[in-house]
């Protein structure tokens, strides 16, 4: 079974990477042209994925490297974390500009793709408004500006759906008046996990398909198709019922499991039930067996991930259930998400912006 049999929408290339290997080997390691790294930096974890050619066409992700950063910053309204977090999107964005040469003099666009009267489509555009811009002071005033920045412009072009126009097809007018070296875009994602929505941000130098998250996919925007390297900066802020449905039979799977095995601990089987034994999260390890599952859940505990997936699409898909769902706190998520990137973004483009002094602008 593979992601076409199930249509799961996912815009993140290691989530594309573990569904094909689910697929074909339980060793998610062994993917063919996929290479993937790991590293934390504090309480953010760093996946570096890389894809040639050939992996390309097995987990259907354009080439190039794809880095993931997750953290729970916004979800814990962590303001210190937040700012850690931004500090690493800066470092990895920089170092991903470094291997595709791009010099500190280099001028940037950058896109704020979305819609922002869709709370949910908005990351792009209330990004912008906090990324800090320097082309028109080096047009007019230069002898104001400092070392340590370089020249930046934004553009917000809208979502096809508003304008009528080709969304890649504006941006190409807009590069061919300012002619930058190369482009920033970001945008608002999909993915397959609860878990990451607005807890993940990707990084890429592979380009990006506006709207492919919720199905409706626009022409790609990359260097093949502007002529320019093309970054992307993307947030998962939106999954489909199905993963919502599959993900909580999951979670329900391994609540179970997590209470036969406290079953052993004479302490926690004669306390009451609504008692907090520590950290009350529930991962891998609390799975139950094949057998234990089938055993209280019937037929539903013996399916596998892609047949599960499947089963909830069959059902839900032809009464049109089958939504694009965000959470309910998500216009504070999206405010504060677009912050922490325009934070790390900023930094990244100038050396005379870091983190902690986010607000700075040249004089």
């Amino acid at each position: 079974m593979t992601k076409q049999n199930f249509g799961v929408r996912t815009d993140l290339a290691i989530e594309a990477k573990d569904m094909y290997a689910s697929d074909q080997t339980s060793d998610k390691q062994q993917t063919k042209g996929v290479k993937i790294s790991e590293k934390t930096e504090g309480k953010v974890k760093i996946t570096r994925v890389d894809v040639d050619e050939n992996g390309a066409e097995q987990i259907e992700k354009s080439p190039g490297t794809y880095r993931t950063i997750y953290s729970k910053a916004i979800k814990k309204q962590d303001t210190k974390l937040q700012m850690e977090t931004a500090k690493v999107i800066a470092s990895e964005l920089r170092d991903l500009m470094d291997t595709h040469s791009i010099s500190k003099e280099s001028s940037c666009l950058v896109v704020g793709l979305g819609n922002r009267n869709v709370t949910p489509d908005a990351l792009g555009p209330f990004a912008l408004d906090k990324v800090l811009v320097t082309n028109h002071l080096f047009e007019h005033q230069p002898q104001y500006v400092e070392d340590g920045y370089r020249r930046v412009a934004s553009f917000i072009p809208g979502v096809t759906g508003v304008t009528g126009i080709e969304t890649s097809n504006i941006i190409q007018g807009v590069i061919d008046q300012f002619q930058p070296d190369f482009v920033i875009a970001i945008d608002a994602l999909a993915s397959r996990s609860i878990e990451r929505v607005n807890a993940t941000i990707q990084l890429a130098d592979s380009g990006i398909h506006p709207g492919s998250g919720v199905g409706n996919e626009r022409k790609e925007l990359s260097k093949k198709t502007l002529g320019i390297p093309v970054f992307a900066i993307g947030v998962p802020t939106v999954v489909d019922a199905v993963t919502i449905t599959s993900d909580a039979i999951d979670y329900v799977f391994k609540h179970v499991g997590k209470e036969f095995k406290e079953k052993d601990d004479p302490a926690k089987a004669l306390a009451p039930a609504g008692m907090n034994f520590g950290d009350r999260s529930l991962s891998e390890e609390d799975m139950p067996t094949i057998e234990q599952r089938e055993k209280i859940f019937g037929m539903i505990g013996g399916l596998d991930e892609g047949e599960k997936r499947a089963l909830m699409k069959e059902v839900l898909t032809p009464l049109g259930h089958n939504l694009m769902v965000t959470p309910k706190e998500v216009d504070g998520y999206i405010k504060d998400m677009a912050h922490m990137v325009a934070q790390g973004l900023n930094a990244a483009m100038h050396d005379n912006i870091d983190v902690h002094n986010g607000s700075s602008y040249t004089r």
